[in-house]
């Protein structure tokens, strides 16, 4: 069985709220985390800015998430010919973009991966972390940003 979404139980002030959340199925495990490739893809505020990947398979496990164009308005990564053939992207209107955070320890220390990516397809709702071919940081300040 092929899970697509998850059926989660948000708490509000009145009523908890029920939502289906996308499950992102990865072409590759993440780096060091070989027996995780389904990811509910959560939201974690109300704009859509912070988001987490939440492994299906392990809940405790999950990777912060935020969309580049919020932090980074000049990041326009490219990616290689063979990750956008695996994941089936036919047009840039087709892939979502998601950068990696490390939260770090303090209040301001949050970094952001540039130079890896996760890449999905929209419809396919496939994806995988693209270490790119640039020269670009994987510890870039979201605060400076």
């Amino acid at each position: 069985m092929t899970v697509t979404s998850v059926r989660t139980t948000r708490e509000t002030r009145s009523l908890p709220v029920v939502e289906d959340i996308p499950v992102i199925e990865m072409i590759a495990p993440m780096p060091g985390f070989p027996d995780h490739q389904r990811f509910a893809l959560v939201q974690l505020d109300d704009a859509g800015v912070l988001c987490s990947l939440q492994s299906v398979e392990d809940p405790s496990l999950r990777f912060l998430v935020v969309p580049p164009a919020v932090f980074f308005p000049d990041y326009s990564p490219v990616i290689d010919d063979a990750t956008v053939a695996a994941l089936g992207i036919a047009s840039a209107a087709d892939a979502m973009v998601l950068l990696v955070v490390n939260p770090g320890d303090e209040t301001g220390d949050a970094t952001a991966n540039l130079l890896a990516p996760v890449v999905v397809n929209l419809a396919t709702r496939q994806g995988g972390q693209v270490v790119l071919d640039e020269d670009l940081p994987i510890r870039a300040p979201l605060l400076a940003a």
